[in-house]
C-alpha cells in the first residue's frame, strides 16, 4: 500500500534541512511523496532545490510586496487548505518555526490530516525570543501527532509539555544530513566558486569572517548595532576579509547598506546557494549569525560562531563551548570578534567538532518511524 506524504515548507532554511528527508522517502516504494513550496524564500528555496536534485509539485506563491504576518497567514491557509483538497495526503511534515510550518500545521489539523513536525521540541522560554518563531514552533508542536526531535533535551521539552513519549523520535537533525552530503559532494568534485563570482575576490591568504543576519526581532536598532560593530571591525582588521551575505528582506538590505557600503574589506554579497555557503562556512574563520541553522551547521565544521542574539532554542551548542551569545550590543561583538581574531588560545577553545545534532543520519530515522507509523495506522484501522 502506497502511502501519501505531503512535505510542506517555504523558506530556504526549512528547504536544506527538508531536502535530505525528502531524499531518502523517495526512494521508499511505499511513500508517494509530495513537495509543497509555499515561496516565502522564492530564489534562495530554488538553489536549495536546485542542489540536491529536488523538484515541487505544488507552488503556492503566495508571497507578495509588503506582506505582514496576518495577511501572509490569511493567504497561507486559504492555499494550503486547496492543496490539501487536491492531495489528499495520509500524513503532511512540516518542519521547525516558520509561519509556513505553523499554518499548514493548523490547516492539517481543521482537515483532521495527521502532522508530523521535523526539528520539533526546540525552546527558549521566551515568545518574544526568537520572535514570531518561538510561538510558531510551541503552536506547532501542539497540533502535531509525531515529533521528531534533534536532541534529548527537546525530547525533555516536549514530555514536560505533556508529550506522550511514544509520540517522539529522537532522530538528530537533518541540517547534519544535508551539511555532510555537500561538503562531501563539494571535495569530491574540488570545487569552488567560478571566477565572474562575487566570492571570487576572496583571497586565501587572509583570513576571513562570515556574517549572516535576519532575524525579526533585530530589525531595526539591533540590526544598526550589529553594522556599527562590523564597521569598526573592519577598520580595526584591514588585513581581515568580513563576508555577508545579505538577505533579501528590505528591511535588513536598508541597514546593511546604509552603514556598510564602500568599504574595501568588507563585502556584501546576495544570498548565496547552499553550494556557495557551505563552502563560505568551511573557509570561514569565524562566523556571526542569527540563524538557527548555522548555530547547528558550523560546530560540526569546527568553527567558532558568535551568536547576535540575547536567547538560543538551541542550548546544545553552547555547552559544547563551540557557540557563545553575544546580542546586539556593537561593543560586545566588537569585543568578542576581536579576542578570537587576536587570541590563538581563545580561539583554539572555540574552533573545534562539536557535533550534539547527529551523525548525519538523522533523515532515515525518521523514514523509519514514518514507515512503523504507517503500520501501527493500518492495523488500529484493521481493528477497529
Amino acid at each position: 500500500m502506497a502511502y501519501t506524504v505531503m512535505m510542506v515548507f517555504g523558506t530556504r532554511p526549512e528547504a536544506i534541512k527538508m531536502a535530505p528527508l525528502a531524499r531518502v522517502l523517495r526512494t521508499w516504494p511505499e511513500v508517494d511523496l509530495r513537495i509543497c513550496s509555499t515561496g516565502q524564500h522564492r530564489e534562495m528555496l530554488e538553489q536549495v532545490l536546485t542542489a540536491f536534485g529536488l523538484k515541487v509539485d505544488q507552488d503556492l506563491k503566495v508571497m507578495t510586496q509588503n506582506q505582514t504576518l496576518n495577511g501572509l497567514s490569511r493567504d497561507l491557509l486559504d492555499k494550503i487548505d486547496q492543496a490539501y483538497e487536491q492531495t489528499r495526503p495520509d500524513i503532511v511534515l512540516v518542519h521547525g518555526d516558520t509561519t509556513t510550518s505553523f499554518i499548514a500545521s493548523l490547516a492539517a489539523f481543521h482537515r483532521r490530516i495527521p502532522i508530523g513536525h521535523v526539528e520539533a521540541g526546540l525552546r527558549t522560554g521566551n515568545l518574544q525570543q526568537p520572535w514570531p518563531e518561538e510561538a510558531n514552533r510551541r503552536l506547532t508542536g501542539v497540533l502535531a501527532d509525531l515529533h521528531f526531535t534533534p536532541t534529548r533535551d527537546s525530547d525533555a521539552n516536549l514530555i514536560h509539555e505533556g508529550v506522550p513519549p511514544e509520540h517522539i523520535a529522537v532522530t538528530g537533525n537533518t541540517v547534519i544530513d544535508a551539511l555532510l552530503w555537500m561538503r562531501d559532494h563539494l571535495a569530491e568534485q574540488q570545487w569552488k566558486p567560478a571566477a565572474d563570482s562575487p566570492l571570487g575576490v576572496l583571497r586565501d591568504d587572509q583570513r576571513m569572517v562570515l556574517i549572516t543576519g535576519h532575524r525579526r526581532e533585530n530589525f531595526g536598532h539591533g540590526f544598526e548595532r550589529i553594522c556599527k560593530a562590523l564597521a569598526q571591525l573592519g577598520e580595526r582588521y584591514p588585513d581581515v576579509q568580513f563576508v555577508y551575505p545579505v538577505h533579501l528582506n528590505p528591511q535588513v538590505q536598508q541597514a546593511v547598506y546604509g552603514v556598510l557600503s564602500g568599504r574595501n574589506n568588507i563585502h556584501l554579497v546576495p544570498p548565496q546557494d547552499y553550494q556557495h555557503f557551505v563552502w563560505l562556512m568551511a573557509r570561514a574563520h569565524v562566523i556571526l549569525t542569527d540563524s538557527g541553522g548555522v548555530q547547528e551547521e558550523a560546530p560540526a565544521l569546527g568553527k567558532p560562531v558568535l551568536v547576535l542574539r540575547k536567547v538560543t532554542e538551541r542550548p546544545a551548542v553552547l555547552k559544547g563551548g563551540t557557540v557563545k551569545l553575544v546580542g546586539t550590543d556593537t561593543a560586545r561583538i566588537v569585543d568578542e570578534t576581536s579576542q578570537l581574531l587576536d587570541d590563538p588560545a581563545a580561539y583554539a577553545r572555540m574552533a573545534r567538532v562539536y557535533t550534539p545534532f547527529g551523525d548525519g543520519h538523522a533523515s532515515e530515522r525518521i523514514a523509519e518511524r514514518l514507515s512503523r507509523w504507517f503500520t501501527e495506522q493500518s492495523a488500529a484501522r484493521d481493528n477497529a
